[in-house]
């Protein structure tokens, strides 16, 4: 619970360099994510290259602060078809399992890391040759905090969470 607590959007960085053994782990925990059927629909491009970053920066409105490394999660729309009709959904879900897997563990190396959705997919394809049948849709940035910024609330689970069925509330 510390460590799912503790992690936050991290929007600005130290300029310090991540140890590729950390780079390693980090894109490991994300092959490790749960994916329906076993498809493993995700592709993830690791971009570490200072110039390359920049130039993704500016197709990225969501992409704040200068990270050390990005992550570009992608879905493979050729494995979804393993998947019929539910492949694509199921793949967005894969992904998104991936990207929280990769954020937990960058936390617990103390790197920091922020999901990015706002960012031009034509664009970032084009940089990335990224082929047409992948398709980009998550980024996450990787890098040292200048900062961990503090949590935000969170509402209590007895206004969330539901048992056995709508409207009766949770009681601790």
């Amino acid at each position: 619970m510390e460590i799912i607590k503790g992690r936050r959007a991290v929007r600005n960085f130290l300029d310090k360099e991540i140890a590729g053994k950390d780079l390693e782990v980090i894109l490991e925990a994300g092959i490790w994510a749960p994916s329906g059927s076993n498809i493993q629909p995700w592709e993830f491009i690791l971009v570490d290259d200072p110039v390359l970053v920049k130039k993704i920066k500016l197709v990225s409105p969501g992409l704040y602060g200068l990270p050390r490394a990005l992550i570009v999660l992608c879905v493979n729309r050729k494995r979804c078809e393993k998947g019929g009709k539910l492949g694509e959904n199921m793949a967005v879900m894969d992904v998104s399992m991936a990207a929280q897997n990769m954020m937990l563990m960058a936390y617990s190396l103390g790197i920091g890391s922020c999901p990015i959705v706002s960012f031009n997919k034509l664009a970032l394809k084009q940089l990335l040759d990224i082929p047409e049948h992948v398709e980009p849709l998550l980024i996450i940035s990787l890098g040292y905090p200048t900062e961990w910024p503090q949590p935000p609330s969170r509402r209590p689970l007895e206004e969330v969470v539901h048992v056995n069925g709508y409207g009766e509330p949770f009681k601790r």
